[in-house]
């Protein structure tokens, strides 16, 4: 798991709680001693627990954390509890519910991708772009390899992805001068072209490619073009199917001879329900 840095805990409290809680303030029980549990009311693989604690904990609660990101969880399992003053359990108790349902939508869907994938090809890597909601890509990559998937890009400066976009400045560069221009400047570095079409993506591997990136080719496209390599001797490189791969098709793409799926799905999966219950005393 990635480290969530003390400043995004920061950010997500003063969001909600910048200015106090005028409610519990204007009752008058801010000091009241209490307690708050959270538990999955969906099946979900839990995710963000640890923020969640850290949050509660930063308003002046003592969190007691029971399950860590990455373990699937049926509805009524026990997540996180805290005691503490009212007025900080009330602050936190949105803040990190929220976070830890987001999350865990995030996480559960990756897991339902992986699942349907590996029943056919165990082993295959589900990677998710970086196309998460702006702002939350550090929650998104946790959230990610907390459902057992992997990062196809953090950012821009951590993989070398050549886009038909790219190549459209590079005028009538033949794609095997390309390949070797950046095996030079990035020598540690895999080189993955995205292709829209078969005879490019034949191309790419000819050219020495080492993932040929697939935008949006049915199973069966990925299947012949899976075929096309192997007769052509260039099998040694990749396929990662990218573009609508979701748990529904997965295990299809899988079939298909995949040896990437490429999505960004997740990040607009449903959150699961976390149930809240605070008590006083």
């Amino acid at each position: 798991m990635i480290p969530i840095p003390e400043t995004e805990i920061d950010r997500l409290i003063a969001e909600d709680v910048g200015f106090g809680d005028l409610t519990t303030r204007a009752l008058g029980i801010v000091g009241q001693p209490g307690r708050i549990g959270f538990a999955a009311r969906d099946p979900m693989v839990a995710c963000a627990t640890e923020e969640a604690a850290r949050i509660l904990n930063r308003l002046g609660a003592v969190p007691r954390l029971l399950v860590a990101s990455g373990t699937a969880v049926t509805p009524g399992t026990l997540l996180l509890e805290a005691t503490g003053a009212a007025g900080a359990l009330h602050a936190g108790w949105k803040v990190a519910q929220t976070l830890m349902e987001w999350s865990a939508g995030i996480a559960s869907a990756v897991r339902d991708i992986r699942d349907a994938a590996r029943a056919v090809t165990p082993g295959i890597t589900i990677a998710c772009t970086r196309k998460s909601v702006p702002l939350t890509r550090a929650f998104s990559i946790k959230a990610v390899l907390a459902g057992g998937g992997a990062m196809h890009r953090t950012g821009l400066g951590d993989t070398i992805l050549v886009f038909p976009e790219h190549r459209a400045f590079l005028r009538d560069e033949e794609l095997a001068v390309t390949i070797a221009r950046l095996r030079a400047a990035a020598p540690e570095r895999a080189i993955v072209v995205e292709v829209a079409d078969p005879d490019d993506a034949v191309r790419a591997a000819a050219a020495g490619a080492d993932v040929v990136q697939l935008e949006k080719f049915s199973p069966d496209a990925v299947a012949e073009l899976r075929a096309r390599l192997s007769d052509a001797g260039t099998f040694h490189a990749r396929i990662a199917a990218a573009g609508g791969v979701t748990a529904m098709n997965a295990a299809a793409y899988a079939k298909a001879g995949a040896d990437i799926l490429v999505t960004s799905a997740p990040y607009m999966a449903r959150p699961r329900d976390v149930q809240v219950r605070i008590t006083a005393g």
